[in-house]
């Protein structure tokens, strides 16, 4: 394996590392060191996907949605306190940066050159990014609610004590969450819209209700619903955190994990 190769995509994995470390020191060095690893994940992206001709796969997927969901977490850290969440994100964006170097997909040099297919590949990892974070941060709620409301809760002075102080109030983590969701629907409307009314332009192919459309759809349809009863009845809490959560599975199977499958499992490309 070039050396080279290997450089661009520890670096990104160094800098996120090193702003996780930093991010509870005072000043600004952990956002300098987060932008510095958000500019090196990028051009590993770029390295792996167009670097050999037009890759694609698991890996690269979730390294891409890792890296928009970095991003969105370091615009909403201009508004709100989001270190704790911080924490959370950048361990797991830094081993994915790194995952391209095991499975680096498969050769789609061919299917690039539909006119639709990269705009539809974008917004889709777009899609993913987005709901990504949400599902994290659905996670990271459902843990703080149980430990505030059930029962004594940790001790201030323990670690996880200290984590949920650096957390902000539930009403704010909510608003968040709800942010993320409704820019995620956004982008999965967009590809799921392209996919089912343009599949001969984005697959070269007449439209097929595939395992992966089906799953697709049934995820727009679960944030879909989720957002109309946010704004109709109100929902939130626990009915919010469970939908964000079951949507995101069906994201999972619709493509990451169908991938998986196929290059792992199967070893297929």
């Amino acid at each position: 394996m070039p050396i080279l190769l290997v450089i661009v995509h520890l670096l990104p994995a160094a800098f996120y590392l090193a702003a996780w470390r930093a991010s509870g020191a005072p000043g600004r060095g952990a956002d300098l060191l987060l932008a510095l690893g958000l500019i090196a994940h990028a051009a590993s992206l770029y390295h792996e996907v167009l670097g050999s001709g037009w890759r694609f796969g698991f890996a690269p997927i979730l390294s891409a949605t890792l890296w928009i969901g970095v991003i969105i977490l370091w615009l909403e850290g201009l508004q709100v306190k989001v270190q704790a969440l911080r924490r959370v994100v950048l361990p797991v964006a830094a081993a994915a940066s790194m995952l391209p170097l095991l499975f680096p997909g498969a050769d789609i040099s061919a299917q690039a050159a539909r006119p639709l297919f990269v705009p539809h590949l974008i917004v889709g990892t777009l899609a993913y990014g987005v709901l990504a974070l949400a599902a994290l941060h659905a996670m990271l709620m459902t843990a703080t609610e149980k430990a505030l409301h059930g029962g004594a809760g940790p001790a201030p002075d323990s670690a996880f004590g200290r984590f949920l102080e650096e957390l902000p109030p539930l009403l704010v983590l909510e608003r968040i969450l709800f942010r993320f969701i409704a820019v995620g629907f956004v982008f999965l409307t967009l590809t799921a819209a392209s996919g089912v009314l343009f599949s001969e332009e984005v697959f070269g192919r007449p439209f097929v209700a595939d395992h992966k459309t089906v799953f697709s759809v049934i995820a727009w349809a679960v944030f879909g619903v989720l957002l109309v009863g946010r704004r109709l009845r109100g929902w939130r809490g626990r009915t919010a955190l469970r939908l964000t959560l079951a949507g995101f599975a069906l994201l999972l199977l619709a493509y990451v994990g169908s991938r998986f499958v196929l290059e792992v499992v199967l070893g297929r490309r």
